[in-house]
């Protein structure tokens, strides 16, 4: 039988009640049926002046986007609302001046406007509504601060100690876009803007998360597929060493602390778990038997296999290395084709044994396996034409995929590396300081992509576009995503800090977030 949930100051009227009808019959509500639930308390927290610093989930970016509606429905925002039950200030977002999504600077676009959804996956904003004119300029109107969600997508751990990253003459080298939008000066730090609002709590999220994004997204290879502004691919693609991860983050931590301000960090997810990289198979190559034949045969890719062999051959009569190992990466190596739906595409390895050196013809390709993890912009060139016109220029078959569409075993592995040290050093210093709690992102993400997770009434899983919690861009939230985000730092603030926000029922409700955004958001 479900319980009628009563708060404590509501227990005298009710007693008065109950006396007032005890002469009666009335037995609808019985005493078991009430759950009494306690007045919300923040316990040790000051929530009076609470800023939120981070990059993209901080921001509330979604759907490939940076938009008003994605910014109110932030995780920030949102634990704002609920602190405000409890002595929490005004919390003021440095909104973008429209819902199309995207950037410009003096009137030229250099951020696409968001994503939605198309029918049968994402799509550009603009295929479905026609052209739009990009408001958000930041040369012609930012906004002006001081600003509680210091959220800036792409922002690596470093960055927020940057003082030239909110410079509009570095934009397209070592500035951000969006921190210009709302940086106090040009020589302004993210972490100095934080700390000139004196703040009582602060979150600081995602660190360590583009450390690593930025590389995985761009395949390993450092390279922009898109070709303009992309958090995900801002700056060094490089991944950021951990000694330099773990000294910005315990500065950070340190300053953010200094007067005694509480606040919550979180780890890294094992981002490979995102449907940015679970979306695209390793074999989305329908053919029929004549077009297999063809590219098996000594025209196409039969030469290719002949001289790898031929290749191999020569190295273990040089001995200079042994048949067993010659067997097993020319079986790697091998390329075929069948009558199927499911063919593997052909990609480019640059940890296979080069042998150009014997012929510059035999470049080190191969056909990918299911260890292999293509980026979801690989789904829109898979199949196109290398050149248009020619059938037989059909990329992932007759021309390989480039290192930046594909994610393979060693460049996963470089991640979950750097992922895990900096999830050591997260560890270390937030179990070392009394004023900090932890939310464990990584356990969340890998709970969403094997078996979900369910929030209310709700179920979330990572899927693309059907799974509730990550947006059509396959990396970052959806609103739903974000309130239950929100929720998990509510959950960490109560252990850590004696509030009850669980307890009292003053929890977001996931049914107030949407999981899309319309295209004619107003």
């Amino acid at each position: 039988m479900k319980k009628t949930i009563i708060n404590p100051k509501y227990i005298v009227i009710l007693s008065a009640l109950i006396g007032f009808t005890s002469c009666n019959d009335i037995e609808d509500v019985s005493r078991d049926d009430i759950e009494i639930i306690p007045e919300l308390t923040s316990g040790t927290a000051n929530f009076s002046t609470y800023v939120s610093l981070g990059a993209s989930f901080t921001a509330g970016y979604t759907d490939g986007a940076l938009f008003i509606a994605g910014q109110n429905n932030s995780f920030p925002n949102i634990l704002a609302n609920q602190f405000a039950a409890v002595g929490g200030g005004d919390f003021t977002q440095p909104l973008t001046s429209d819902n199309f999504g995207g950037l410009a600077a003096g009137g030229t676009r250099i951020a696409e406007p968001r994503l939605i959804f198309g029918g049968a996956g994402p799509v550009p904003l603009e295929s479905l509504i026609g052209d739009v004119t990009v408001t958000t300029d930041i040369v012609l109107n930012n906004p002006t601060g001081p600003f509680n969600n210091l959220g800036v997508p792409g922002a690596k751990s470093f960055h927020l100690l940057s003082d030239s990253y909110g410079n509009l003459e570095g934009v397209g080298s070592y500035a951000n876009p969006y921190f210009v939008r709302m940086a106090s000066s040009s020589s302004a730090t993210m972490l100095g803007d934080a700390m000139a609002q004196n703040p009582t709590f602060f979150t600081l999220s995602e660190m360590g998360a583009n450390d690593v994004l930025s590389f995985a997204v761009s395949g390993g290879s450092g390279q922009d597929q898109k070709g303009n502004f992309d958090p995900s691919t801002y700056g060094s693609n490089d991944i950021t060493d951990p000694i330099v991860f773990a000294n910005a983050f315990e500065y950070l931590v340190t300053t953010l602390t200094s007067g005694g301000a509480k606040g919550v960090v979180t780890n890294v997810p094992y981002i490979t778990d995102l449907a940015h990289f679970t979306t695209v198979p390793h074999n989305p190559i329908p053919l029929d038997a004549n077009t297999a034949a063809y590219l098996n045969s000594t025209a196409a890719y039969g030469a290719y296999n002949a001289g790898i062999v031929e290749a191999f051959a020569y190295l273990v009569s040089k001995e200079l290395i042994t048949q067993e190992q010659a067997d097993a990466e020319i079986a790697k190596r091998t390329i075929t084709f069948s009558e199927s739906a499911t063919n593997a595409v052909v990609i480019i390895d640059e940890n296979l044994t080069d042998l150009t050196t014997i012929d510059e013809n035999l470049i080190n390709i191969r056909q990918a396996t299911a260890e292999d993890l293509l980026v979801l912009s690989a789904s829109s060139f898979i199949g196109t034409e290398a050149v248009q016109g020619n059938a037989l220029s059909i990329n992932g078959v007759a021309v390989p995929l480039a290192d930046k569409w594909v994610l393979t075993p060693e460049e996963q592995l470089a991640i979950k590396d750097a992922s895990d040290a900096y999830n050591a050093t997260i560890k270390t210093i937030s179990d070392a300081n009394d004023n900090i709690a932890l939310v464990d992102l990584n356990t969340i993400l890998t709970e969403l992509a094997s078996s979900g997770i369910a929030f209310e009434d709700y179920s979330l899983n990572a899927n693309l576009v059907t799974g509730g919690a990550i947006s059509l861009d396959g990396i970052h939230l959806t609103a739903r995503g974000y309130s239950y985000m929100a929720y998990k730092f509510l959950e960490a603030i109560d252990t850590a800090f004696g509030s009850n926000f669980i307890a009292s029922g003053n929890i977001p409700n996931p049914g107030d977030y949407p999981t899309n955004y319309s295209p004619t958001l107003p």
